[in-house]
Order: C-alpha cells, then sequence, then structure tokens
C-alpha cells in the first residue's frame, strides 16, 4: 500500500531489534518520527543510528532506556517523549518476553510474574500514561503486538500465553472505552518470526517447551519464518489515516487481507470479525448447545 506517515510520530516500545526495529525502520521510511525504547543501550543506540541515516527534513529519531514493566520508567519515558514532540499520534506497544518455560508447577515464580508485569501490566501502563495525551488531541492510535498465545493454547510457555490473552482482551475493551475520541486501538498477530524468541526455544529444548512446539520451531529456523516486514507493513497501515475508525480488532499479518480492510470499513466497524471470541457447538456444526 502506498501510505505515508509524514508528520506523524509514533513511540515505540522494544524498538532496539526484531520486529519493533522493523517496525521503526518501516516508520521512518514511511515519513514518520520516533520515539524508540527498550532496555539494551548499546542496541538502542545502534538503532538510532541506523534510522537517523534514513530521516528527511522535519524527522527526528530519539531514544530513551526504559523497562515497561516499571511505573517509574513508563512515567518518565511518556514526559521525555511528550518534552521533544508536541503531538505523538502513534503508540506500538511491542516490548515483550516469552518468560520461563516448563510446566506450570515447575517454572520459576517470579520469572513467571515477571512476563506478565511486561507483556500485560507494562502494556497497560504505557497506554495509560499516554491515553490523556490521546484524549486532549482527540486522536491517537494505539498498535499493539499480540502473538500465538493469544488465540490458541500455548502449553509449557503458560506466562507468554496468559499475557497475550489478556493485553488483547484489554485493547478490546479499551477499543469501547474510547471509540467516540478518535482514538483507534488494535491487535497484531504478526506470526511465527525468527527472532531471539525462537531462539530461546530452540535452546531451551524439548524437554521444556514440548516435542511438538519445539519440532515446528525447528521447521520454522529452517524455512525462514513469516518476514519481519509484513508485520512492520501491517503497523504502517494501523497507524495510518487509512485505518482510521477501525479499532478493537486483532489482525493477522499474514492470513488476513489487511490491504483490503478500507474497502469494507462499514462491515469491519459494525461487527465482531476478527476478535477474540467463545466457540459454540453450532459454529462447529453441532445441533446441540442452544437454549
Amino acid at each position: 500500500m502506498n501510505i505515508s506517515l509524514a508528520g506523524r510520530t509514533a513511540l515505540i516500545t522494544g524498538a532496539n531489534q526484531g520486529l519493533g526495529q522493523a517496525i521503526a525502520r518501516a516508520f521512518v521510511s514511511r515519513g514518520a518520527s520516533v520515539m524508540l525504547c527498550a532496555r539494551d543501550d548499546n542496541k538502542l543506540a545502534k538503532v538510532k543510528a541506523e534510522l537517523s541515516g534514513l530521516c528527511k527534513a522535519g524527522q527526528k529519531v530519539e531514544t530513551l532506556h526504559a523497562d515497561v514493566s516499571k511505573r517509574e520508567d513508563v512515567d518518565r519515558l511518556v514526559s521525555h517523549a511528550l518534552v521533544i514532540f508536541p503531538q505523538i499520534h502513534i503508540l506500538v506497544n511491542n516490548a515483550g518476553v516469552y518468560g520461563p518455560k516448563g510446566s506450570i508447577e515447575n517454572v520459576d515464580w517470579d520469572e513467571w510474574v515477571h512476563a506478565i508485569e511486561i507483556n500485560l501490566l507494562g502494556s497497560v501502563l504505557v497506554v495509560k500514561a499516554m491515553l490523556p495525551h490521546f484524549r486532549a488531541h482527540h486522536y491517537g492510535k494505539v498498535i499493539q503486538l499480540s502473538g500465538g498465545g493469544a488465540t490458541a493454547p500455548l502449553p509449557f510457555i503458560s506466562a507468554y500465553a496468559a499475557s497475550k490473552a489478556g493485553i488483547v482482551r484489554f485493547m478490546e475493551t479499551l477499543a469501547e472505552e474510547v471509540r467516540a475520541e478518535g482514538i483507534d486501538v488494535n491487535s497484531i498477530a504478526p506470526g511465527a518470526l525468527n527472532t531471539r524468541l525462537l531462539d530461546e526455544v530452540l535452546e531451551a529444548g524439548p524437554e521444556r517447551v514440548g516435542k511438538s512446539f519445539y519440532e515446528r520451531s525447528l521447521k520454522q529456523k529452517a524455512e525462514g519464518g513469516a518476514p519481519l516486514e509484513t508485520g512492520a507493513d501491517l503497523a504502517v497501515f494501523l497507524a495510518s489515516t487509512a485505518s482510521d475508525g477501525l479499532t478493537g480488532k486483532i489482525i493477522s499479518a499474514i492470513w488476513d487481507p489487511w490491504e483490503s480492510f478500507p474497502e469494507h470499513m462499514d462491515d469491519l466497524k459494525k461487527s465482531d470479525i476478527y476478535t477474540l471470541r467463545r466457540i459454540v457447538p453450532k459454529d462447529r456444526g453441532q445441533n446441540w448447545g442452544d437454549v
């Protein structure tokens, strides 16, 4: 899609590698300014140097060390960003971890809780900090990175699965809270990516992540996985005026025909298409269960 983000500014968390870096690169390439945060200063500095080289007149790339699981870091990040940029149009919640791997009774409890703190609570914290700014401008785009854990069970990586299902439901709920205020809220399922998270699974081995998931991960590693650019392109669409009014959805970057969404906006706005929902017997061709 021929989309411009010129004149727009985005705050992107977890932007020092992987999909976060790819989204930041796509945004800058389309004309946006960006405020990037992550926990690794060295990687963050390298990303800033790379993206600064892509900037045209009027664009900026700014960075700040921040841990989204810490409220003081989030408050400092948002305050700093709003000093530099008079208006932030887009928030991309990308920061996330797999957390501990193994059966729930064997994983370290503190590691399990910390994964929830980053993936679920951290995303909510950043949204909470940014919402007053979006409300004041009667405009905003919240883009949440989801994953397979949101739509299907993920045995032996339970903190990740629980946090991703939780954050998608939060985003669907938030979308209803701010629907009348010009703020769009959507989640992205980017597909199976060959990033550091995949390397973690392979390092953990089949004993901790399960034989089936480990074998799928080996195949994914060999075949290359979903392109980072596809998820980044979907983020560009959701960050642009082309998606204005589309809200409360979880969208697959690789399976859903999101490039055609502008042609179906009326249908999307008034239906539960592309949302989490409960499956009842009639959805599977059964004739029992209805009252």
